[in-house]
């Protein structure tokens, strides 16, 4: 899924993360908090300050989809900056009903 826009230079992890949630979820609400500050000399900083994110992610794709079901689409969206760039990420993934 990394292309030119999102992997552009001087794009931070968290423009990354809303880009790629936005491109496959298309939210209706999208918050993307970096609590990298938190975890500041734990296991996992690398010292970049963007290693630990929270997201909160309203979505119609989430309708009828488990909690599970609904966190696996939120990694498939982000797999290769799970792989390479976070840490740890929080998921809060609802359909807008909820």
């Amino acid at each position: 899924m990394t292309d030119i826009t999102t992997a552009a230079p001087g794009r931070t992890v968290a423009d990354q993360i809303a880009i790629r949630l936005t491109e496959a979820l298309s939210p209706t609400r999208l918050e993307v908090i970096n609590e990298s500050a938190m975890h500041s000399g734990h296991l996992g900083d690398d010292g970049t300050g963007e290693s630990h994110f929270r997201v909160v992610v309203v979505a119609p794709a989430f309708a009828g989809q488990s909690r599970v079901a609904r966190q696996r689409m939120v990694n498939h969206a982000l797999a290769d900056l799970l792989s390479e760039r976070i840490h740890a990420l929080a998921i809060s993934a609802k359909a807008p009903e909820e």
